[in-house]
């Protein structure tokens, strides 16, 4: 595994009419240098997107199949392996979502692109405000948690 995971930041984004996300340079360039990489592998994630470098995907596809049989290892396959698609970056740096994908994520004109250490997260605007806000308040429950941490 890789160990120099380092996609952090949080973007507001446009889709173009083509369906296209422009993908934040860092996260490009964290690809390039550490995955030798110019496509990730999208699929689906909690209302939202998840994208993975694609030796990262793999893995995580090993990590599925050695789960024994099973409903979780068919929920995983179904809902997870099932609708992936590995998108290339273009010129300007945009890769194509699929019409599927961004139908199961309501992704229409404005999006939010966030790294998430080892992955990149793809949301439509009010999604992740909610899942934020969620977030925000499991961690205002964890007030002893998050002051062990530094926060």
């Amino acid at each position: 595994m890789v160990s120099n995971m380092n996609f952090s930041g949080q973007f507001n984004v446009s889709i173009d009419l083509k369906g296209r996300v422009s993908v934040p340079a860092t996260f490009r360039e964290e690809l390039r240098e550490v995955y030798q990489s110019e496509s990730v592998v999208v699929t689906t994630f909690k209302g939202g997107l998840v994208a993975y470098p694609p030796s990262r995907w793999a893995e995580i596809c090993a990590n599925v199949e050695a789960l024994p049989a099973g409903p979780v290892k068919e929920a995983n396959r179904r809902n997870r392996i099932a609708p992936a698609q590995e998108c290339l970056f273009n010129k300007q740096g945009r890769i194509q979502v699929p019409q599927s994908l961004r139908d199961y994520a309501d992704l229409q004109k404005d999006a939010v692109v966030i790294g998430m250490f080892e992955k990149i997260e793809i949301w439509n605007q009010q999604t992740h405000a909610k899942i934020s806000h969620e977030s925000e308040a499991l961690l205002e429950e964890n007030a002893q948690g998050q002051a062990d941490l530094g926060f």
